[in-house]
Parts: structure tokens; C-alpha cells; sequence
């Protein structure tokens, strides 16, 4: 077993934390595949030999540091290949991992409705289930001539290899999302423009810091702000220059909001998107000579050192503007 499939148990409004836990992943192997809004594909087979644990060990480890570095469980399935980790995912659940091995595949493709394979549409489904073709191990068991008059001849053959446990899918890296957001939902309809600005200053420092986590900048931030009555006002604002500085974020974010001209607005709640990400090392950087910006940065390092290695709540909203 050498691929896994893990699902983070994210909630709604943390689904835009994806590319912070791709990056564990990618500690472990650089073929990640993400699959949005919450799972993504790993291939071990080079941090089997590497860490000299198998897929299901690696798995154990990285269950493990979800929890205590970002405060989420996962589910996972492990598999030999990237369809059969993905099924095995529908058996798992938080804390357990579902592996099949490969000389089990067939046994545990076998007593499946014959939908349960990825690929198979309701049409197809329909036709294999009105000739008796309704679980995948008939399937696997059909000639191959017969499911070929049914259904064509490559999707015939594609569908007898996978019933059989033939899996020759990969997977296929693919990069971060060329976005990241967070949202700051208040408990109540908040009114007071303290509270929405402090609200503004956690979510760009939650921002910075996992952009310098995941060595990009950003060009571009867009600020949403939602009310009681459901509407929203958004925001974009193009930067000086690309950043993941957080006090650069700030000021921007603080900027849009005092375009809005909030007076006595209910507020629900705070959200900042940052777009058009770029690598770091590509950016271009003003030289500065202004102590106190200087300052910041060390700030960030050390905070950024800290949440690698106590969790992202070692340093606490708003603590880097104190």
C-alpha cells in the first residue's frame, strides 16, 4: 500500500485552510494531489524507503501532527493505488486507517454496487444493473466481450480492470491554490468598529503566516464584509508589492475597510482573501531602511517559529501589534 486519501475534518468555515495541510503532507512526499475542498491524494512509495515505515504507519504520523500542529483529525484510506485509496476513504473514519492491501483488492471490490467505482455514471450504472451487472464483483466476473457490447470497448476494459482491483491511475501533483481565506464570524451582530478592526488584524496576521509558511506572497487582497440581513460589501485592493507580510496586510485590509464608511452596521462577519500567489523567491522586495518595519519581520520570524513548533495558537491574535 503506498497511496493514501485523506479527508481533514474541516469545518465550513476552516475549508480555506486546504494548502496549510497540503504542506504537511508535502513534509512527507512531494506527490500531493489536492482534491478541494477537504481531501487530497499522497503517493509514499518514495517515504515508505525513506522513513523505512509503511503507508499505514506514515499515515498513523500524519494523524498525528494534523492534530497537534493545526487542531484537525483526518480520516484516511490507503491503497496501491489512487482508486482504491479513495474507496477505502469511504470505510475510514477520524482516528482509523482503512488500507487494502493489494492481494485483497478483488475480496473487497467484490460485494460493492457496481456505482461505488469512480467513473461509473448513473447511465452506465443503469445498463450493467438491468443485465445483472449490479455489484463489482459480477462485473469483475463477466466476459469481457459482453460488458464491450454494453458499454463500448475501452470503457469495457477500463471497467474490467477496476472491478478486477486493477488500478493504473496516479497520482498527479498539482499546486496550492492560487488563493488562500479566512473568515472571522462574530457570535453575535457586531456593531462596535474596534471589535471589526481587531477582527481584521487576526484574520491578516492568520493570513501572513500562512503564506510565509508556504513560502509564497500575494498581489492582490480582497476583504468581504457580510451583515445581518445577508447582504456583503467586497472589497480588492491591489498591493504596493507582493507580500506575506502581515503588517502590510493590515494596513491594506484596514485601508478597505475605511472605504466602506460603516456607520452603525451590523456586522455577521469579517472574511480576507488573498490572491494571486506567487513563489517567494520570485518576488521583488522595496529595500527599506525604516527600523520598526525591520523589527516586524524578526517579530514574524520568531512567531512563525513559535506555531511550527507549539501549533498555530502559540501566538495569539493581535499579539504581534502589541
Amino acid at each position: 500500500m503506498t497511496i493514501l486519501c485523506v479527508r481533514f475534518q474541516l469545518p465550513p468555515t476552516r475549508e480555506a485552510a486546504l494548502p496549510e495541510l497540503l504542506g504537511l503532507l508535502e513534509e512527507f512526499t512531494p506527490v500531493v494531489e489536492a482534491l478541494p475542498p477537504d481531501r487530497a491524494l499522497a503517493d509514499l512509495r518514495g517515504a515508505e524507503r525513506y522513513f523505512k515505515r509503511d503507508a499505514v504507519e506514515l499515515a498513523s504520523v500524519i494523524r498525528v501532527r494534523a492534530l497537534a500542529l493545526h487542531g484537525v483529525d483526518c480520516a484516511i484510506g490507503a491503497g496501491p493505488g489512487p482508486m482504491l485509496a479513495r474507496m477505502a476513504l469511504k470505510d475510514a473514519r477520524p482516528g482509523v486507517t482503512r488500507s487494502v492491501p493489494e492481494d485483497a483488492a478483488a475480496d473487497f471490490l467484490a460485494g460493492r454496487p457496481v456505482a461505488a467505482l469512480p467513473g461509473v455514471g448513473a447511465a452506465t450504472a443503469r445498463v450493467l444493473c438491468e443485465y445483472g451487472l449490479d455489484t463489482l464483483g459480477r462485473v469483475a466476473a463477466a466476459p469481457l466481450s459482453t460488458l464491450q457490447r454494453l458499454v463500448g470497448a475501452k470503457p469495457a476494459r477500463e471497467l474490467h480492470e477496476k472491478a478486477n482491483g486493477v488500478d493504473r491511475g496516479r497520482v498527479v501533483p498539482n499546486g496550492v491554490s492560487r488563493s488562500l481565506a479566512t473568515e472571522r464570524p462574530f457570535t453575535r451582530d457586531e456593531l462596535d468598529p474596534d471589535r471589526h478592526r481587531h477582527a481584521l488584524l487576526s484574520a491578516a496576521e492568520e493570513l501572513g503566516s500562512r503564506l510565509r509558511a508556504l513560502d509564497k506572497v500575494c498581489r492582490t487582497l480582497t476583504l468581504t464584509v457580510r451583515y445581518a440581513d445577508r447582504t456583503a460589501t467586497t472589497r480588492s485592493r491591489t498591493l504596493g508589492e507582493p507580500t506575506a507580510h502581515s503588517a502590510a496586510l493590515t494596513r491594506a485590509a484596514y485601508g478597505m475597510y475605511e472605504t466602506l464608511g460603516l456607520q452603525r452596521a451590523r456586522v455577521r462577519s469579517i472574511a480576507l482573501r488573498a490572491e494571486g500567489l506567487d513563489p517567494a523567491e520570485q518576488a521583488s522586495h522595496q529595500l527599506t531602511f525604516d527600523p520598526t518595519d525591520e523589527k516586524l519581520r524578526r517579530i514574524e520570524e520568531a512567531a512563525d517559529r513559535a506555531r511550527a513548533r507549539f501549533g498555530p495558537l502559540a501566538v495569539l491574535p493581535g499579539a504581534l501589534a502589541a
